[in-house]
């Protein structure tokens, strides 16, 4: 017992030696795990939820502060929804304002607004109006470790302003008047590399 207690303590305090600390900047990137908000009908009937798909993130971050911490990051962002009607792709940059604290060692958690800008939006083989608001808010709320110059978070993001796209011509002569809900709601896995 004494020797796993030994070995358990010498491992962390390994771990916290290469801890990421003080202020910084880096590149970051990863992958999503993402689905936009209901399908509604022209009746204003929520019919589907979407399918969650895989997309990605890319940027840059920076970081002050050490024990307690602010990160501002600016990210690309590419996302998809599955629905029965088609796919919903998502284009936008991301300004996530976490404020952060070191729980122990290279563990950390963090929360913030993420404030978001819809470069483009697709939906397939549907000519969709403009989106109600380009600019949206949400909230980002997770953890992470830092070892050395590398990071890796998981954190959930859900956006919080009401946002959504209208059908105005389609093939698919049912979607004309139905809408979707453009609320962010996905998982985020990133890296990052401080420089």
């Amino acid at each position: 017992m004494k020797k796993t207690f030994l070995i358990t303590a010498l491992f962390f305090t390994g771990l916290i030696s290469f801890a990421q600390s003080g202020s910084g900047f880096g590149l970051k990137g990863g992958l999503n795990y993402n689905g936009n908000g209901d399908f509604f009908d022209s009746a204003e009937n929520a019919i589907r939820s979407p399918d969650k798909n895989v997309g990605y993130h890319i940027g840059v971050f920076g970081k002050l502060g050490n024990k307690i911490y602010v990160r501002p990051e600016l990210v690309y962002t590419s996302t998809t929804s599955g629905y029965n009607e088609g796919d919903l792709k998502i284009n936008k940059l991301d300004l996530p304002v976490l404020a952060g604290f070191k729980v122990i060692g290279p563990l950390n958690i963090f929360a913030g607004p993420s404030f978001q800008y819809i470069l483009n939006t697709k939906f397939d083989g549907v000519t969709i109006d403009d989106i109600e608001n380009d600019f949206t808010v949400g909230l980002h709320i997770g953890a992470g470790v830092n070892l050395g110059k590398l990071g890796i978070d998981v954190r959930y993001e859900r956006g919080f302003s009401e946002n959504e796209i209208n059908f105005i011509n389609s093939n698919i002569t049912s979607l004309s008047g139905d809408r979707v809900d453009t609320r962010p709601d996905q998982i985020i896995l990133s890296l990052s590399l401080k420089i």
